[in-house]
């Protein structure tokens, strides 16, 4: 099943996605009990919001062997995570909006996302594949003079816009056995194997169980292989085999495209 958020009448509805319309629900399917249905919208022409704004934004760096060897940095011991802000969301077709003082390096990354759907303490592994409700796609884009200036992650990864999620969720994929590729103008920049990963999702989570709750919502972002450079004019997309593509234009501040 696939479910998304989408802009109707200028507030946020759930939907449950299909071939070529969206079912309007009274609820979160998040929640326990099961939500109505409101109408239809035509999936063509929908205003996608991000699946989900997580209570909290969980975010998880060099995760891909790969990825740490181009770095020249020390694979991880264990499983770690840093936190985004929700500020920096974006749904598909909306754009990455690049500030005009940007210079330097300005990168998109290809992530899956976990989105978890049950409270969650000192969790199994088994436990915490149960509480994954589904998967969505995302895009970490980064300023990274801006990274390397600051003490913080604080603007060049949680600017206004710098992180797409969507378009939807996906809960029915064994996401660890898909492919991730990243395209730029239609042109495939990067392609790698979505679960090849140093710690995978549940390890994520079972970590994180040991000393913080999870809660229905909550997304973790679990890291990428590659990277690819964007400029003003640029589209780019995120695509997990099995889930969907998460596209998205980029646009310098202060102009319309």
């Amino acid at each position: 099943m696939r479910y998304a958020r989408v802009a109707v009448g200028g507030r946020p509805v759930w939907g449950r996605v299909g071939e070529r319309d969206i079912e309007l629900l009274s609820g979160s399917p998040l929640e326990e009990t099961e939500a109505g249905v409101l109408g239809t919208v035509p999936r063509e022409g929908a205003h996608w919001l991000p699946p989900v704004v997580p209570p909290v934004f969980y975010a998880v760096g060099m995760n891909y062997p790969r990825h740490i060897a181009h770095a020249g940095v020390p694979t991880p011991a264990r499983p770690e995570v840093g936190y985004r802000a929700n500020n920096a969301l974006t749904g598909h077709l909306s754009p990455i909006v690049k500030p005009a003082e940007v210079t330097g390096r300005f990168e998109a990354e290809p992530e899956l996302v976990a989105v978890i759907g049950r409270t969650l303490r000192h969790a199994t592994r088994d436990e915490a594949r149960a509480a994954v409700f589904g998967w969505t796609l995302g895009n970490d884009v980064s300023a990274r003079t801006w990274q390397h200036q600051d003490r913080s992650f604080w603007r060049s990864k949680n600017s206004d816009t710098f992180k797409p999620m969507g378009p939807w969720i996906e809960t029915d994929v064994d996401a660890l056995a898909q492919t991730t590729t990243l395209r730029l103008n239609g042109e495939v920049r990067a392609e790698f194997a979505t679960g090849d990963m140093v710690f995978d999702p549940y390890d994520h989570i079972v970590e994180i169980t040991k000393y913080i709750t999870l809660h229905p919502g909550d997304v973790l972002w679990t890291g990428a292989e590659s990277v690819c450079q964007l400029e003003p004019g640029d589209t780019v997309e995120v695509e997990i085999s099995g889930i969907g593509t998460l596209a998205n234009p980029v646009h310098l501040e202060g102009n319309a495209s």
